[in-house]
């Protein structure tokens, strides 16, 4: 060290580390404090501290025998709940201090997002006591079973599926297939749908209206399943299902409008995208306020918040969609970038805007060729989910799907004649 050099102490990777294990232990204990538990913010600072200088010092054994003395100390606090018939066994504070000592290593190993999640959600799992309690107390055995099922999907099944795509051979051509994208569908569909459950539950057919267009940021394709799975339980609701739709077209054009004003700020705004699009936005939801009364107090009990088969049967369909999009492909594919566009809407409308604005931003397509292809992909959209209800049963939700998605098709039309001329 040269003389005068100041040693950046406050700047030390390390002493910085220490702080916030110690802030973020301190942020763990600040319920069980106020919960009045025998280990409260004080412990629990010290004990992520404790985690963080074994980490920082690098002595795996230290480290090691630090945890079982914290689990030590934690069964040395649950052993009184034994004897006590009221409240019985709590390890709830025992387990916690564990959790602080695991978020001081991680911080002082460099993991400091990774120990910040774990103690925003721990926290939030220490204040939530109440109605988390109340909640899983409330639950049917339907309820608890559709559960199960989705965590089965999303949790167990998702991950051993393989994480590349296949070529699979059809008719003489080749196309690209991902498991993991198509069971990512599946599993969309079962949130949404048991999102949707939840809403409408609480708030009858206006939920629709908010899972339709919040699902449809996420999904508008995937909400048509959740639906789907909503007019074979209540066939009396299918006007609020179409509606939910219409909303999911209207959340999808929203989300492709900002992808394409977002990214394209810089080089030159696709202004010609902004009145097409908006059309889709505006006509969705006027049509939707118009096919369904949300005035209208209507009692909506639904017989389950998920069912699997639905969701297996709508992630089928959706792998037919991407063969024969992919067949599409291969047999036109010198029709260009627009045949491409259409096609990739077909599946995901957001993946076909962000191709267009990519290739616009680098100059390998122009501006007008942009807006053409983005407004097909959305029409795409728009028209494979009017298709995807036609398995369905109920022959009259099928068919208004079809003419009002016409109607708003017809309204981005008018207005991208109105562009052009």
């Amino acid at each position: 060290m040269y003389v005068g050099q100041v040693v950046p102490v406050f700047g030390d990777a390390d002493v910085v580390r220490i702080a916030l294990a110690a802030a973020l232990g301190l942020f763990l204990g600040l319920e069980r404090e106020w919960s009045h538990k025998s280990a409260g913010i004080r412990t629990f600072s010290l004990v992520s501290l404790l985690a963080a200088v074994f980490t920082i010092l690098d002595r795996e054994v230290l480290l090691g025998l630090g945890g079982v003395l914290v689990i030590v100390q934690g069964i040395l606090l649950a052993v009184p709940g034994i004897r006590d018939e009221e409240t019985g066994l709590s390890l709830t504070t025992s387990v916690s201090m564990l959790v602080a000592y695991g978020v001081g290593a991680l911080v002082a190993d460099g993991l400091v997002l990774e120990g910040i999640t774990v103690t925003v959600l721990s926290s939030l799992l220490l204040v939530l006591k109440r109605e988390l309690h109340s909640f899983a107390w409330g639950l049917t055995r339907e309820e608890l079973r559709s559960a199960t099922e989705f965590a089965i999907l999303a949790f167990v099944i998702y991950p051993l599926l393989p994480a590349r795509a296949y070529e699979v051979g059809v008719s003489g051509q080749s196309m690209s297939v991902e498991p993991r994208v198509i069971w990512l569908m599946v599993v969309t569909v079962a949130a949404i749908g048991i999102v949707n459950y939840a809403v409408v539950q609480t708030y009858g057919g206006r939920g629709i209206a908010v899972t339709g267009f919040f699902g449809g940021l996420a999904s508008s394709t995937a909400v048509v399943g959740a639906m789907l799975d909503h007019v074979k339980q209540r066939p009396a609701a299918s006007s609020y299902a179409v509606a939910a739709i219409l909303l999911a077209d209207a959340a999808m054009a929203l989300r492709n409008l900002l992808i394409t004003i977002a990214f394209t700020f810089e080089v030159g705004i696709l202004l010609g995208a902004a009145l097409p699009l908006g059309a889709v936005i505006l006509g969705s939801v006027l049509v939707a306020s118009y096919v369904a009364d949300w005035g209208e107090q209507v009692e909506m009990q639904l017989d389950s918040p998920f069912s699997m088969r639905n969701a297996l049967t709508f992630g089928g369909m959706f792998l037919l969609v991407i063969v024969a999009g992919g067949l599409a492909k291969a047999t036109f594919g010198t029709l260009g970038f627009y045949v491409t566009a259409v096609l990739t809407g077909l599946v995901s409308s957001a993946g076909a805007t962000t191709t267009a604005v990519i290739l616009y931003r680098g100059g390998s397509l122009s501006g007008e060729a942009a807006v053409v292809a983005i407004l097909l992909a959305t029409g795409a959209s728009i028209v494979v989910k009017a298709a995807l209800t036609a398995s369905s049963p109920n022959r009259s939700f099928a068919v208004r799907v079809a003419i009002t998605s016409t109607v708003v098709v017809m309204a981005a039309v008018v207005a991208t004649v109105v562009t052009v001329l």
